[in-house]
């Protein structure tokens, strides 16, 4: 007998019927086991009380200090959010695995204590045990991001009816070369849908400390900024509200890549330096945000907000 025939599930096979399922009858076609993984995975139990608490205390202790190690995290533009009394829909660029742990440990409460986070259906719910892993670690909820998905949408709208809010990378990915990517209109859609205010989020320096294709992170400083919270206007449709919270969130780069009186400058003139930067690849790759020096507290004279 070979050893592999000792394993549990080999002798449970062994046994048969009824330790295992019933055989197929000859001329039947066996039952397709439904995909329970991707958008179908059920994550209603990572917001129930124990993994909610649980989670909690490691974003709190452990995320806490490991962010405040590897990132050095400061917060800017946290006064935009005063008076904001209900949910809301939080646009971040994303160029690093790091953007979500910053955020989860520096989003103010009290929308960090129900906040559940879009993830890529396609990375991170393609397997049970990362599925598991990412619900109950983030908060996280699958959101398809190569194909429109009304069951991602149905379920992200029930959860901002319901009060939660939700963290999202509207790039839909992550940055292959410090600059951004064109903005999907997901977001965008759920305010118009659900008419929660949306506040956009820059990063500035997580592309230095883990970029992509990179499993080593290297210590840095990252720098958090807050947008003042957008709504859609009336008759303004998802594609149009998508464009300016690209917008912001162009505005929040150009105060951190610089002093802040400049940067609203630019903004009241329109003149804000796109985040998808320019076409030629060399220029490109010379002018990429995630090789130029990281400007140190002192270089932002006019920094906005309160700080921490």
């Amino acid at each position: 007998m070979n050893i592999d025939d000792l394993r549990p599930g080999r002798l449970v096979a062994r046994l048969g019927f009824p330790f295992t399922a019933a055989p197929t009858p000859p001329g039947v076609e066996p039952p397709v086991e439904p995909n329970r993984l991707g958008d179908r995975y059920d994550t209603d139990w990572a917001r129930r009380p124990l993994a909610r608490a649980t989670r909690q205390a490691v974003i709190r202790t452990v995320g806490r200090v490991g962010t405040a190690a590897l990132a050095r995290p400061s917060v800017a533009g946290l006064d935009r959010l005063d008076g904001l009394d209900s949910n809301v829909i939080f646009v971040a660029n994303h160029h690093s695995h790091v953007d979500t742990p910053v955020l989860l440990t520096h989003i103010p409460r009290p929308w960090r204590d129900e906040l559940v986070v879009a993830a890529a259906a396609d990375h991170f719910y393609d397997t049970r045990p990362k599925a598991a892993l990412i619900s109950w670690a983030y908060g996280a909820i699958p959101m398809e991001r190569k194909k429109v998905s009304r069951r991602s949408a149905d379920t992200a709208a029930g959860l901002l009816d319901d009060g939660w809010s939700l963290l999202i990378f509207p790039e839909g990915g992550r940055s292959p070369d410090g600059w951004g990517q064109p903005h999907k209109g997901g977001a965008a859609y759920l305010a118009v849908r659900v008419g929660v205010p949306v506040v956009p989020v820059h990063l500035d320096g997580t592309g230095l400390i883990l970029p992509k294709g990179s499993n080593t992170p290297r210590p840095g400083k990252v720098r958090v900024n807050f947008g003042a919270p957008l709504r859609p206007t009336d008759g303004e449709d998802a594609r149009r509200f998508a464009m300016r919270l690209e917008a912001a969130v162009s505005e929040l780069a150009d105060e951190s890549s610089g002093d802040w009186f400049s940067a609203r400058l630019r903004a009241h003139a329109g003149d804000t330096p796109g985040l998808q930067g320019p076409d030629d690849s060399w220029i490109r790759d010379w002018r990429s945000p995630d090789r130029r020096p990281q400007l140190t507290d002192s270089d932002r004279r006019w920094s906005s907000g309160r700080t921490r």
